[in-house]
């Protein structure tokens, strides 16, 4: 038994049909760090958010001190764990991503689903 709890079928919805997702990671003094605007996708009923730059980027490299923080998205705000997702997974994100932000020129979704941002993956669970 784990100590998060499933989102409620309307934060999937909220947060899935939002355009955009605020993130703040915590840090290791437990204080949260600068809020960050990304793009989420919903996949059943897991939220997943990566990093468009890879690894590299500051915001993801906040993500690994604690793995926790806080998302602000479709008027849900939830502190959550923030979980690397497996692999298998990354396919079914792609193709959220695709269908999600489409309407976005080419190179922008080229990016968001490249192996480098693949690699930084991220379910999102309440806790």
């Amino acid at each position: 038994m784990t100590s998060t709890s499933a989102w409620t079928s309307e934060e999937l919805d909220s947060i899935g049909n939002a355009e955009e997702l605020q993130i703040a990671s915590l840090r290791r003094g437990g204080e949260l760090g600068s809020r960050r605007t990304i793009w989420v996708v919903r996949v059943g009923d897991g939220i997943y958010v990566r990093s468009v730059n890879g690894p590299g980027s500051d915001w993801y490299r906040g993500t690994r001190a604690r793995r926790e923080g806080r998302v602000q998205a479709g008027g849900v705000g939830k502190d959550v764990t923030i979980i690397d997702a497996d692999v298998e997974v990354n396919d079914a994100v792609d193709t959220a991503y695709r269908t999600k932000y489409g309407h976005y020129a080419a190179y922008i979704i080229k990016a968001i689903t490249s192996p480098e941002a693949s690699s930084t993956t991220m379910r999102l669970e309440p806790r």
